[in-house]
C-alpha cells in the first residue's frame, strides 16, 4: 500500500475518456488538462505518425495524396490498433513528460457493450503506450459520477450518454448498472447523415468537417422557435465544379430523424425494463443527458416530449465522462475503485 502510494507521487495517475470524435485526459489532482480530437495524421504506405489531435484534425479533407488524416477509434471502439497506441503515446507523453519520474496507472472509459476483445484492444494499447495499470470503467458509470448523481443511493438514477461514436442509456442504483442499452448511434452517424442528405437532395458532396458543422450550427432533434438558414460550399456531383447553396434546420432535422429514432427507441426500452419502483424514481428525478451529442438543440424537448419524463442537461456534458474517471483516481475509495475493472480480469 505504501509503495503504491508513492508510486503514485511520483507519477501523475490519469483518467482518459478515450473518444471517437475526441480524446479528454484528466490528471489527478490537476483537473482536465487536455482535450483534443481523436484524429492522426500520417504518411500514406508507412507507420510514419506526422501530426495529432487538432493539428490532425485540421488536415481532415485537406491533405494531398501521400497523407492520411484517420480516426483510429470507430463507434466508441479501437478501429486500428497501431494508430490508437500512437496517439495515446502522444497524448500520455505530451500530458506526463518532466511531470513525473514513474509510469502513470491510468483509468480509460470504454462503452458498456464492448466485447472482451475490446476491451483487451484498449488495455492493451494504453499499456504499450506507457501506463503501468490500466482500469476500465463504463461510459454510462463514469458520466453519472462526473455530473454528481447520487448512484449509490437505492434509488433510480438514468443517465443518456451520447458521444461521438455510441449512446449509453443505463438506470443506476446502489453503485452498479440495474439496466442498459448501448447503441452504435451517436454524433459521427449525425454528421454522416447530414452528409448523405446534402448529396442527395442536391448532387452536392460536403466533407466530414462540413458535416460536423452544420449539425452545430443548425441541426435540431425538436422544431426551434425560430428557424435557421445557413451557407455551405461543397463540389457539385454534376459538374464537378464548387458550389455555394443554402439550407435550413428543417431540412437537417429531417435528415437526422432516423438516427436520432434509434437511440429515442434504445431510451423507450430502458425504461420499459426498469423495475417499477426505480422507474417511480426516475419520473420524480428526470433523465440526465451527458456527452457532447447531448448539445443538438432541443434534444431534451425531444426526449421529453416522446417519453414524458422530465429531462435534464448536465451542466459541462462534455466533460462528465472523464470528470467521473477523474473522481475515481482522486478519491481512490474503496467503494469507487468498486466501479472499475482491473486490468487482470481481462486475462
Amino acid at each position: 500500500m505504501i509503495f503504491d502510494y508513492l508510486f503514485g507521487m511520483l507519477s501523475h495517475d490519469m483518467a482518459i475518456d478515450l473518444g471517437t470524435a475526441n480524446t479528454l485526459v484528466y490528471v489527478r489532482g490537476e483537473g482536465i488538462v487536455l482535450r483534443e480530437p481523436s484524429i492522426v495524421a500520417v504518411q500514406k504506405g508507412t507507420d510514419h505518425v506526422l501530426s495529432v489531435g487538432s493539428e490532425a484534425k485540421a488536415m481532415l479533407g485537406r491533405t494531398p495524396g501521400n497523407i492520411v488524416a484517420i480516426r483510429p477509434m470507430r463507434e466508441g471502439v479501437i478501429a486500428d490498433f497501431d494508430v490508437t497506441e500512437r496517439m495515446l503515446r502522444y497524448f500520455i507523453k505530451k500530458v506526463h513528460q518532466r511531470k513525473g519520474l514513474a509510469k502513470p496507472r491510468i483509468v480509460i472509459s470504454i462503452p458498456s457493450s464492448v466485447t472482451e476483445v475490446e476491451s483487451r484492444a484498449v488495455r492493451d494499447s494504453a499499456l504499450q503506450a506507457g501506463a503501468r495499470d490500466v482500469y476500465l470503467i463504463e461510459e454510462p458509470m463514469a458520466a453519472a459520477i462526473g455530473a454528481g448523481l447520487p448512484i449509490e443511493e437505492p434509488a433510480g438514477n438514468m443517465i443518456v450518454d451520447m458521444g461521438g461514436g455510441t449512446t449509453e442509456v443505463a438506470v443506476i442504483s446502489l453503485g452498479g448498472i440495474v439496466y442498459g442499452r448501448s447503441v452504435r448511434v451517436a454524433g459521427q452517424k449525425l454528421d454522416d447523415a447530414v452528409g448523405s442528405y446534402i448529396r442527395r437532395a442536391y448532387n452536392v458532396l460536403i466533407g466530414e468537417r462540413t458535416a460536423e458543422d452544420i449539425k452545430i450550427r443548425i441541426g435540431s432533434a425538436y422544431p426551434l422557435e425560430q428557424e435557421l438558414r445557413m451557407e455551405i460550399k461543397g463540389r457539385d456531383l454534376v459538374t464537378g465544379l464548387p458550389r455555394t447553396l443554402e439550407i435550413g434546420s428543417e431540412e437537417i432535422r429531417g435528415a437526422l430523424e432516423e438516427p436520432l429514432q434509434h437511440v429515442i427507441d434504445a431510451v423507450k426500452m430502458t425504461l420499459e425494463r426498469t423495475p417499477p419502483e426505480l422507474s417511480a424514481d426516475i419520473v420524480e428525478r428526470g433523465i440526465l443527458l451527458a456527452g457532447g451529442t447531448a448539445l443538438l438543440k432541443n434534444l431534451d424537448q425531444r426526449l421529453r416530449e416522446e417519453t414524458g419524463v422530465p429531462v435534464n442537461l448536465a451542466a459541462d456534458p462534455l466533460t462528465c465522462v472523464v470528470m467521473g474517471a477523474g473522481r475515481v483516481l482522486d478519491e481512490s475509495t474503496e467503494d469507487l475503485l468498486k466501479l472499475v475493472r482491473p486490468e487482470k480480469e481481462f486475462f
